[in-house]
């Protein structure tokens, strides 16, 4: 028996655009968000099929530029600025930051979030690779902190939480949960706090779905970003198995490609 957690924040999700691009008389698939295409961002969630394909052929078709920057990801809160992360040095992090224009920034996930974040006014954008360590390691406030630093006001700072596992498909021990909602209740917020005090009362042997959109979610608004600015796919990687890769349910090593350019 799984052990559902009650305390729900609630959070909106949106079904996000699906196109496609065509090489050599195939389709390759992609979602966009509704509020990033709102605003004129060239970005893409991209789908198995496209994750063989080189990433400048992938952008070809999208970007005028080819300035891609992409990483080495290790489930850290490291973020670089796009101009240190080189075909020739590739960069151990999980999140990219735009320092100039014209910058492709590229992550890839199988389960974990693919968070596009970006400026309406500044046009400054930001990518990450966020799971459950990330949540647990905060790459999500430290992303906000470094694009504030960089003028962004929070008011205009949209976010697009790509295709990932749902809660009903990540089941975590006991133990697990407890040490990711220590590292993550660095506040001490009552909302996280009663979340533990329900899984102290959990048989060490139930399994407890992490629903990682919904902290996200709270990390986002307790950041004080508009819940208008946010944007979370309603797609699942593990249900979805003709069109994402998930590690949760294959334990595949390959990888969806997600962009945006600045």
């Amino acid at each position: 028996m799984n052990y559902i957690i009650k305390r729900n924040l609630n959070y909106p999700t949106f079904e996000f655009l699906k196109k496609n691009i065509e090489f050599h008389n195939k389709k390759y698939n992609y979602y966009l968000s509704p509020n990033l295409s709102e605003y004129k961002f060239t970005h893409a969630f991209f789908t198995k099929n496209s994750s063989y394909k080189n990433i400048k052929i992938l952008g070809s078709k999208l970007i005028k530029n080819q300035n891609d920057y992409f990483l080495s990801q290790i489930h850290s809160c490291n973020l670089v600025n796009c101009s240190n992360s080189s075909k020739e040095n590739v960069t151990k992090a999980d999140g990219l930051i735009s320092d100039k224009k014209n910058q492709n920034l590229w992550v890839y996930t199988a389960d974990c979030m693919p968070i596009l974040f970006a400026d309406k006014l500044t046009k400054k954008v930001a990518a990450i690779h966020c799971g459950r360590k990330g949540l647990e390691k905060k790459i999500i406030i430290k992303v906000i902190k470094n694009m504030v630093n960089l003028g962004t006001l929070k008011k205009n700072l949209l976010v697009a939480i790509g295709p990932s596992i749902s809660v009903s498909n990540y089941l975590i021990d006991k133990t697990c949960y407890e040490v990711f909602l220590e590292r993550f209740n660095k506040k001490n917020n009552a909302f996280i706090k009663n979340n533990m005090d329900e899984v102290k009362n959990i048989n060490k042997n139930e399994l407890i779905p992490l629903d990682i959109k919904r902290y996200a979610y709270y990390q986002l608004i307790n950041e004080n970003i508009p819940c208008n600015n946010i944007e979370i796919s309603n797609l699942c990687t593990f249900n979805n198995q003709t069109e994402f890769y998930s590690w949760r349910r294959e334990k595949t090593s390959n990888r969806q490609w997600s962009f945006i350019s600045s």
